[in-house]
């Protein structure tokens, strides 16, 4: 094999591990994380790098035993039927052999970094998405709203990796700002997909509304989104006003920008571009979070 070959296949495999543990995913996990850990600190040091990386891995863990978890309902999908386990690239014993050197790993950089509590509120997150959200989602299409306890468990394992309590009304308020924005980010996600999971057999909204019923459902979610941020500022999770204001801009612009998906026309288009906006408020909220902590100390 010639050195380019050798290459090209290294890049290859390369590329099946990261898609197993859907990395870029993942990755999303410890932005939130880092987030809650910069809340507060109010600033960085070196703990961060250990509730980011302990948050990836678990992130990671979790993501494959997901794909273990699916991997029937995977190979039926367009979408997903070439993922590494469906599609042949990765045996399922490497992939439980992988799910459990990432999972001890980053449990273990957790309670190194951030104690017993850190660690665990990893476990649990591991825990809720595998052991509940991915069954019940076979079962119900709003299994996303419980489902999304995930999304509010990495900003509070940040939080307290940097020292901070899991019962302060500030880590608090952010965690049910990014538990909130998951439900119609994943209704979205799932909106896109729609025949998809359909052919797949699992339950999708449609079952029980039609398209614009659909499009008010998640409106009405993404407003409750926008007000829920409203207690960052109430709870001091943002304490400068300038940030609080950038929030508040950006909740606006989001819903204007959704107003059209109560229209009917060019609905695939409509969700793709509900759904990169609604990542982007998301991105929002955690920039102002940042910088909040970097300009009141």
């Amino acid at each position: 094999m010639s050195v380019a070959a050798a290459q090209i296949s290294q890049e290859t495999r390369l590329g099946h591990w990261l898609e197993l543990t859907k990395f870029r995913i993942s990755a999303v996990s410890t932005l939130t994380a880092s987030t809650g850990f910069i809340a507060y600190q109010r600033g960085v040091n070196m703990g961060l790098v250990g509730a980011t990386l302990g948050t990836l891995l678990m992130a990671m863990a979790s993501s494959a035993l997901n794909e273990v978890q699916e991997r029937e309902i995977d190979a039926r999908m367009v979408r997903t039927r070439n993922r590494p386990i469906p599609g042949g690239m990765v045996t399922l014993r490497t992939a439980v052999g992988v799910i459990l050197l990432l999972g001890a790993a980053g449990y273990s950089v957790l309670y190194i970094t951030g104690g017993a509590i850190t660690a665990f509120l990893g476990l649990l997150a591991m825990a809720w998405y595998n052991g509940i959200y991915t069954p019940l989602k076979r079962v119900s299409a709003f299994a996303v709203v419980p489902g999304s306890v995930i999304g509010a468990l990495p900003p509070a394992i940040g939080w307290t990796a940097a020292g901070g309590s899991v019962a302060s009304p500030a880590v608090l308020a952010l965690c049910f700002v990014f538990f909130i924005w998951q439900v119609p980010h994943f209704w979205l996600l799932a909106l896109r997909h729609n025949n998809d999971y359909a052919g797949a057999g699992l339950p999708t909204l449609s079952i029980h509304f039609s398209t614009q019923q659909i499009f008010r459902l998640i409106y009405t979610w993404t407003a409750a989104s926008v007000a829920a941020s409203a207690l960052l500022v109430v709870f001091q999770t943002l304490k400068s006003p300038l940030t609080a204001l950038c929030i508040g801009a950006a909740g606006v612009w989001l819903l204007w920008r959704f107003r059209f998906m109560l229209n009917s026309a060019e609905k695939s288009r409509k969700i793709f571009i509900a759904f990169m906006d609604i990542n982007k408020y998301a991105m929002v909220i955690m920039a102002a979070v940042v910088v909040d902590a970097f300009l009141v100390r």
